[in-house]
C-alpha cells in the first residue's frame, strides 16, 4: 500500500513538472498554419506528399496533420520541431483529440497530448523528426509510431537545464501491439 502511495505522489510530482510546457503559449498562428476546422475522419494524409517539402536525403517529406487541443503549447513547440526539420506541417485545432486517438488507432495506455498522421501512419506524441524520417524511408508494415506521455526532454518538451528523461519510441503493429523503435536520452 505504502508503494502505491509513493507511487502515485511521485507521478503526479511528474507530472506536475512536465504541465508547464503544454501550459505555454503556443507559437503564433502564421507559424504553425492552424486551422480549427474540425477533423475529417476521411482525411487524405497522402495529399499533402506532393506539397511536402524534400529533406536533405532526398525524401519527399509529406505534410505532417496535426490534431491538438487549441490551449496546448508544448503540441506547438512540437510543430514547430517538426517544421525546422524540414516538414510541412497543418495543424487542426481540435475540442477531443481522443476521438482522433480511436480513429487512427492509438491503443489505450499509449497516448499523449496530439496525435499527427503522415504518409499513411499516425505518429502519438513528442516523436523526434529524426524518427519520423526514418519511419516513411522504411515504411513497415504498421499503423504508426508512439511515445507515451510527455518525457522530459523529448521533442516540444526540451527543459531549460538541457535535461532529456529517456524514454522509447514504439512502433505500433497493425493488431495494436506495439515493439521498441529508437531510444532517447540515454
Amino acid at each position: 500500500m505504502k508503494m502505491q502511495h509513493l507511487l502515485a505522489t511521485t507521478l503526479s510530482l511528474a507530472v506536475l513538472a512536465v504541465l508547464p510546457a503544454c501550459a505555454k503559449d503556443a507559437p503564433p498562428p502564421a507559424a504553425n498554419a492552424e486551422s480549427s476546422a474540425p477533423a475529417s475522419p476521411a482525411a487524405d494524409v497522402n495529399a499533402g506528399a506532393d506539397a511536402g517539402a524534400t529533406s536533405d536525403t532526398g525524401l519527399v517529406l509529406p505534410t505532417v496533420l496535426v490534431h491538438k487541443s487549441p490551449s496546448c503549447g508544448c503540441c506547438g513547440n512540437w510543430v514547430t520541431h517538426m517544421q525546422e526539420a524540414g516538414f510541412q506541417v497543418e495543424v487542426r485545432n481540435v475540442d477531443n483529440v481522443n476521438e482522433v486517438k480511436e480513429r487512427v488507432g492509438v491503443p489505450l495506455g499509449k497516448g499523449s497530448c496530439h496525435t499527427a498522421e503522415v504518409g499513411g501512419y499516425f505518429v502519438e506524441g513528442h516523436v523526434p523528426a529524426a524518427d519520423v524520417k526514418r519511419l516513411l524511408t522504411d515504411a513497415p508494415e504498421a499503423k504508426g509510431l508512439v511515445v507515451p506521455g510527455m518525457p522530459a526532454g523529448s521533442p516540444g518538451m526540451e527543459m531549460p537545464d538541457g535535461r532529456v528523461q529517456p524514454y522509447t519510441v514504439e512502433l505500433v503493429a497493425h493488431d495494436g501491439s506495439t515493439s521498441e523503435f529508437s531510444r532517447h536520452g540515454e
